[in-house]
């Protein structure tokens, strides 16, 4: 049985606008370039943060690429998703993402688990995340802790 990935990383901003960023930002930081369905034909990502909201993308043609679904949404302290990017829903993992305050930043902490439903290739699969979610999350807080907005991908 694979253990849950763990990734943790500090922003210097208030929960609230942690969470948002994470959210209602993600197309803002998401490396859609290296790490989505379309990659280079992928023109942005959404994120629904509400339960039973969709996490996708939208490719360069109009079509989509669903990653997951929202299961928990508890603005500014919680969140939790079904993570299946372009694979079937049946081999979805699930993913938390917990914000709490550390001094006067966020402190931002994502498990990654369920890796039994992925199947055949799983070893390999949470090799790759386990490399890909520290990648990504310091995507997340580069333009943060530079005190600026990364330009909006459209």
């Amino acid at each position: 049985m694979l253990e849950p990935i763990h990734s943790t990383v500090v922003v210097p901003a208030p929960p609230e606008a942690a969470f948002r960023r994470f959210t209602d930002d993600i197309a803002s930081w998401w490396p859609l370039a290296s790490h989505s369905v379309g990659q280079e034909q992928s023109q942005t990502c959404v994120f629904e943060a509400r339960p039973g909201g969709r996490i996708y993308e939208r490719l360069r043609d109009g079509s989509t690429a669903l990653w997951g679904t929202v299961s928990r949404c508890d603005p500014p302290h919680r969140l939790a998703f079904s993570w299946h990017p372009g694979r079937a829903p049946e081999t979805a993992q699930t993913v938390t993402v917990s914000f709490s305050r550390e001094g006067t930043g966020t402190r931002l902490e994502l498990v990654h688990g369920g890796w039994e439903r992925f199947g055949t290739g799983a070893d390999a699969m949470h090799a790759n995340y386990a490399r890909g979610w520290d990648f990504v999350l310091r995507q997340f807080t580069a333009p943060a802790a530079e005190g600026r907005d990364a330009p909006a991908r459209v």
